[in-house]
């Protein structure tokens, strides 16, 4: 069969064309010609991906003005762009799964790990919705979103523990929660800074303001607590006695704390305009992913995932104690906290090392006295109506620890310097009160079986 001429001279040219372009790319690689080429061909192909996403117009999909085509491609663009803003939302995979195992039923250590690790991306979300949330609602109603959502995923799972009347449980969660930031999320920013910086310096007017509501928090603990060991009588009559002063407290420290919002926001908000020009100085405004009905509705559908997941976490407590051998005071102090706080964690220690310290200092310490008297007098308010005896006398040695960790923290803070020796002592002292509550509560079997073998060693 012969070729017609004209598609005979069109293959001709378009070898000479191509074998043109490959000797040009081959004799200019030297000076990055062959690279160019290659950057070319990808950002080539990348607009034809880019394209597959537009309509005839040229517009993306979630522009078009067809509803059924812009309200689908809408949701699945803020979908990507809510789930690629912080690279801990891989772990969603989880979720699901949690809540299948808690579902059927499946080993209580599957159970525990699997929802374990679902909270921690979902108290990511939780945060990011919040902020978007809160820019659009001004300083004010901004700064109240922040202060009821902050630290909502240890409210949930507190709540869903009161529910279950695990008030062991709820207030390790709380003091774990405190300590967890003062000593380890503030030492790792100190070292995150100090490798860095040989010394950093921070707005010691508002550490010191938030150290001395810290202070007062702490004494909230110790005052049940010695006036418990102090009263005599008989026991029920005690607890009656610490429960209504519990509840007078809680009433209290709400009422400082809603004082503490409104001397910020309004009546003294100079004192902290230092801190946000060190947030905001020298950058340009960031670009915000969500509406305030998007972000709302981001908010309500985390909550419910996180309600799920803390019931099946909760649940499975009490199987993990008895067969990993692990003390229920351990798992409130150390690992809850870990999940609920570890997105902020990682925020708090990633501004330290860019040495925004006022940042660092108000996401350490601001949550910190958020839980001491934000959450903790609520979950008292809320055992009340629910009748469960949630009281602030804690353990003399639970008192003891926190009133140890805040007076070490607010002597570190108040010159307003930080360096990575301060941080060293703080991650110490937390890795000791750690170690000291996975020894604190060994079950009883596990007592008895060892001293039965030491009985027969020796004998």
């Amino acid at each position: 069969m012969t070729e017609h001429p004209a598609a005979s001279k069109l293959r001709q040219n378009f070898r000479r064309h191509y074998s043109a372009g490959r000797v040009q790319q081959m004799t200019s690689s030297e000076n990055g010609g062959l690279r160019d080429s290659i950057g070319e061909h990808i950002n080539e192909h990348t607009a034809l991906l880019h394209r597959a996403f537009q309509n005839a117009d040229g517009k993306p999909l979630y522009e078009d003005d067809r509803p059924w085509v812009r309200w689908p491609a809408n949701t699945g663009y803020i979908t990507y762009r809510t789930l690629a803003s912080n690279p801990v939302n891989v772990l969603l995979v989880f979720v699901p799964l949690g809540i299948l195992a808690g579902a059927l039923g499946w080993k209580a250590t599957a159970i525990f790990v699997l929802n374990f690790l679902a909270i921690v991306p979902l108290a990511s979300l939780l945060s990011f919705a919040t902020e978007e949330l809160s820019v659009k609602l001004g300083q004010t109603l901004g700064g109240l979103m922040n202060a009821t959502f902050g630290n909502a995923v240890e409210l949930i799972v507190s709540i869903v523990a009161l529910k279950n009347n695990e008030i062991r449980i709820v207030q390790a969660s709380m003091l774990g929660s405190v300590l967890s930031n003062i000593l380890l999320v503030l030492g790792c920013c100190f070292l995150a800074g100090g490798i860095r910086f040989p010394e950093q310096r921070f707005n010691e007017t508002v550490a010191s303001t938030m150290s001395s509501l810290m202070a007062v928090s702490t004494a909230s603990l110790i005052i049940p607590a010695t006036l418990y060991a102090a009263m005599g009588g008989p026991k029920g009559d005690k607890d009656d006695n610490i429960l209504i002063l519990s509840h007078g407290t809680a009433v209290i420290l709400l009422i400082l704390y809603g004082l503490y919002l409104f001397f910020q926001l309004k009546t003294h908000a100079h004192l902290f305009d230092e801190e946000r020009d060190a947030e905001e100085g020298g950058q340009p405004e960031e670009e915000h992913i969500l509406s305030p009905w998007e972000a709302g509705a981001a908010l309500v559908i985390v909550t419910v995932l996180v309600a799920i997941c803390a019931e099946y976490l909760v649940d499975s407590i009490d199987s993990i104690v008895e067969s990993a051998h692990i003390s229920r005071t351990f798992i409130g102090l150390i690992l809850l906290p870990i999940v609920g706080n570890a997105a902020e964690h990682v925020t708090a220690v990633v501004v330290a090392s860019k040495d925004k310290m006022d940042l660092a200092i108000g996401v350490a310490i601001g949550s910190s006295m958020q839980i001491a008297l934000l959450v903790t007098p609520f979950l008292v308010i809320l055992g009340w109506i629910m009748n469960r005896q949630m009281t602030l006398h804690f353990e003399i040695f639970e008192t003891v620890v926190f009133f140890l960790a805040v007076l070490v923290t607010n002597y570190l803070i108040s010159d307003g310097k930080s360096n990575y020796l301060e941080g060293a002592m703080l991650v110490g002292m937390y890795v000791i009160i750690g170690k000291s509550y996975f020894y604190q509560e060994i079950p009883l079997d596990i007592l008895t079986k060892d001293s039965s073998c030491l009985l027969r060693v020796s004998g």
